[in-house]
């Protein structure tokens, strides 16, 4: 016990902060804090929004940008990442609010954060880089066109419907729209989308967002539109930390929503600090602590009323492009908007919803990035399937199944183009010092064939196929120099060809095999089949003198003169077939 305490306290040593990034934030403290007071004008109608959207009002947006930021900034992995709610995020939470009601959302945020940290224990931040870039596309893509979805009701002025579908909601609202129009709510969510999408690309230095707000903010309240409802009453500060909401009795119920908000959270984060290490020269962050910081930011954020949190994409790369060099901007990100939590909750109550859709409509629409959905659909078919399907799974089902589909397809698909590069080609005999003649009747018994690639699941019984067809000859010789790799499936198979070709009298002889590949087929009891009256060679040629040996003392061929065989090398194993 007390060596894994040991191990435990060894680990999280080197997943706490250093000295390091203490150092890093005092390099240039002005440009960092400029970064991260723009993050925050960014970042505050994204927070207000997110958390509208979940079901749990702006407060608790507020709150997770607060407290999950300022924890993320310090713990994280990253020196450029920005956390706090997100749209991804808002997307599994919604069905679980419709459930399970508020306190089953900061139940299943608190539980995610555990899982986090301990996933960071194991050091599973690794695996992050085998996700495929086209189920990555693809998820986004499909977030994209949930979080729009997200937005109709808002957006068109009406009470959000029931349902845990979006575009069974969406339609709804679409429906209650048509009886009771509502063209100011329009009016607001379409002029502030527009405002963000022209502004960014004319102007992206500008925080348009904070300024379409503000503008239908001060037209609503001066030409006092009704329709235009605000946001509400906002706590003038965070709530005291609590643990009131958690119920023990519930926490089996909510394990599956606690897994797939931890998937979550920990795909997003990761993919965020890719990115931002991709925008950057020398930057590169520890996936593990970045997960073991997001989990102490889940942890604490519900104890504060948040709503789960996730690295932001889109805030990491306005950090990124304002020239955020450490930790100390998304840090001054969380203080700022602290401040804005303080002192200004009663202005910020008075936004219309019809404007925070629009900026979510807007942060939609600039998440497509149609380039590179170009380029996955032209790339390769099973690229292009990939990113459809993962897109289609996010906007039928749920973002972690979508993912889990677009893994799953693209490993099948990976191992039936990895199984289609694997070969069984004859090749001629080595004509050594033999004479024509000689070789001629060594050839008519002895048939040999290089397999080429892996030898696994995916590609072994078309070789049983091939060999068990063989006739009219004495002995085969399997080269295997070039197997890449041998599953328990190949080496079954490679036994059961060798026992069927046996049962026809033929002799089955193999050279090269790699000490990697022996494990595998001594498993199974091939290698033993194989050790029969010294049937494995280390050369080709040593593989053939065997067979010659072989096939003299059964009487099928008169005694020929004993040879003396070049050694062989990867060179020459080359030229021998």
């Amino acid at each position: 016990m007390s060596i894994s305490f040991g191990r435990v306290g060894a680990r999280l040593a080197v997943l706490l902060p250093s000295r390091t990034d203490l150092g890093e934030m005092r390099r240039d403290p002005r440009r960092d804090l400029l970064a991260g007071l723009t993050v925050a004008i960014v970042a505050l109608p994204l927070a207000l929004g997110f958390g509208v959207s979940s079901g749990l009002g702006a407060e608790a947006g507020l709150a997770t940008a607060v407290v999950a930021g300022a924890l993320a900034a310090v713990f994280g992995g990253s020196n450029l990442q920005v956390s706090g709610p997100t749209g991804a995020m808002t997307v599994v939470l919604v069905p679980i609010v419709a459930e399970h009601g508020p306190g089953g959302v900061l139940t299943v945020g608190l539980m995610a954060g555990v899982m986090l940290v301990a996933l960071a224990l194991l050091r599973a931040g690794k695996y992050m880089q085998y996700v495929p870039a086209p189920v990555v596309e693809g998820f986004t893509l499909g977030i994209a066109c949930v979080i729009g979805l997200q937005q109709v009701p808002n957006a068109l002025g009406v009470p959000k419907p029931e349902g845990d579908r979006v575009l069974v909601v969406a339609w709804r609202a679409v429906e209650e729209f048509a009886k009771n129009p509502n063209w100011t709510a329009v009016a607001f969510a379409l002029a502030v989308a527009a405002v963000m999408v022209v502004g960014a690309r004319r102007r992206p230095t500008i925080p348009f967002s904070v300024l379409a707000v503000i503008a239908a903010t001060l037209v609503a309240q001066v030409a006092g539109l009704d329709a235009a409802k605000p946001i509400g009453d906002l706590p003038s500060g965070l709530p005291a930390p609590s643990l009131s909401f958690l119920d023990p009795g519930a926490l089996g119920s909510l394990l599956a929503p606690a897994l797939a908000v931890a998937a979550l959270a920990a795909l997003e984060s990761l993919l965020s600090a890719s990115v931002a290490d991709g925008m950057t020269v020398g930057q590169k962050h520890d996936p593990d602590r970045e997960l073991f910081g997001q989990g102490l930011a889940n942890i604490a954020a519900p104890l504060f009323g948040g709503v789960p949190a996730t690295g932001a994409i889109a805030r990491t790369a306005v950090n990124v492009r304002t020239g955020a060099g450490s930790r100390l901007a998304a840090l001054t990100h969380a203080a700022v908007l602290a401040v804005i939590v303080f002192a200004a909750a009663p202005l910020v109550s008075k936004i219309p919803l019809a404007a925070l859709a629009g900026v979510l409509l807007a942060t939609a629409v600039r998440m497509v990035e149609v380039g590179s959905l170009r380029a996955m659909a032209k790339a390769t078919r099973s690229d292009a399937l990939i990113l459809v399907l993962t897109a289609v799974a996010t906007l039928a089902l749920d973002l972690v199944y979508a993912v889990i589909i677009g893994l799953v397809v693209a490993g099948a698909l990976a191992l039936r183009a990895v199984a289609r590069q694997a070969r069984l080609d004859q090749v001629p005999l080595d004509h050594g010092d033999h004479s024509s003649e000689e070789h001629a009747l060594l050839a008519e018994h002895i048939v040999a064939y290089r397999i080429d690639g892996p030898l696994f699941f995916a590609a072994a019984h078309r070789f049983l196929l091939e060999l068990a067809e063989v006739a009219d000859v004495r002995v085969i010789i399997l080269r295997m120099s070039r197997v890449t790799t041998v599953d328990a499936t190949g080496a079954l198979v490679l036994k059961d060809v060798v026992e069927k070709l046996n049962r026809r009298g033929i002799v089955v002889m193999t050279s090269g095999i790699r000490p990697e590949q022996r494990r595998a087929l001594d498993s199974v009891g091939a290698l033993e089949l194989l050790h029969l009256e010294g049937r494995e060679y280390a050369t080709t040629p040593a593989a053939i003198q065997g067979a010659r040996t072989h096939l003299e003392r059964a009487g099928v061929l008169p005694s020929l003169p004993a040879r003396t065989y070049r050694p062989i090398t990867e060179e020459t194993e080359e030229t021998v077939g």
